[in-house]
């Protein structure tokens, strides 16, 4: 299969060592577009692969988006006509991307994945929206689980109403802690205050405009805003009540797993 890579990032690079690794059962070849040609020669130097323009006519099996998830609907409309078979996003937002796809691939296989963790920390879970599929598609989805990760299923709207919790008001959460605290020596840290300040590390090594993207995508930081507000106006009993409460949607998760 003939795959066309546009976005040759992390993401973009990630899939494209994915589809093409050795232990994949998918026969790959990859191609790199991306708006800075020098990028996409980049990737594709490190590879066996080729770099084509972005605003080329070459035609390929598969057409993988890697780009900023503001781009996707954009760059579903350019890229369509150039994928024969398939086309998907590797982008993290799926409602947008789905419909973008239906309107300008209508006749194509159509999948939206987000792998839920940076490439550095692979392998891990890969949330995946089979919207059309067919034989491209399944040999991508049996790509991205031989390399040991968990492929499992959901809708548009139920990944979109995750990442509020799980990216857009955990970062948030995460971030705020981090800005508010103060510089502490090593020994004063209580198991809780250095798992947050190792959580800190690692959402702070990655870069700044993919965070503000998600930001941008999905709501939930307001929440984790107001939250705290009334955590710290909260009296004894308010505090004990909120306690209570948190300490039931732990509860309630745990007998969901």
């Amino acid at each position: 299969m003939d795959i066309l890579v546009v976005g040759a990032g992390e993401i973009g690079r990630w899939i494209a060592d994915t589809v093409s690794a050795d232990e994949s059962p998918v026969d790959a070849t990859v191609a790199f577009a991306d708006r800075d040609p020098a990028v996409a020669a980049d990737a594709a130097a490190a590879r066996d692969a080729e770099a084509v323009p972005a605003d080329g006519d070459t035609v390929h099996d598969a057409v993988c988006l890697a780009v900023p998830m503001s781009a996707v609907p954009a760059a579903v409309e350019a890229y369509a006509p150039r994928a024969e078979r398939a086309i998907l996003d590797v982008s993290g937002e799926m409602t947008d991307a789905v419909a973008a796809m239906r309107e300008h691939a209508p006749e194509r296989e159509r999948a939206s994945y987000h792998p839920l963790f940076a490439p550095p920390r692979v392998p891990g879970n890969v949330a995946a929206v089979v919207d059309e599929g067919g034989p491209a598609i399944e040999g991508i989805t049996a790509a991205i689980e031989a390399g040991g990760n968990e492929v499992f299923e959901t809708t548009p709207a139920e990944h979109d109403e995750a990442m509020e919790t799980v990216q857009a008001g955990a970062h948030a959460a995460v971030l705020a802690w981090r800005l508010a605290g103060d510089d502490v020596r090593e020994e004063f840290h209580t198991p809780v205050s250095a798992a947050l300040d190792e959580i800190a590390d690692t959402v702070t090594e990655g870069s700044p405009a993919v965070y503000a993207e998600i930001q941008r995508a999905f709501d939930g930081a307001d929440d984790v805003a107001a939250a705290a507000r009334e955590i710290a106006d909260a009296d004894s009993a308010a505090f004990a009540d909120l306690y209570e409460a948190a300490r039931g949607d732990r509860a309630e998760r745990e007998r969901h797993e």
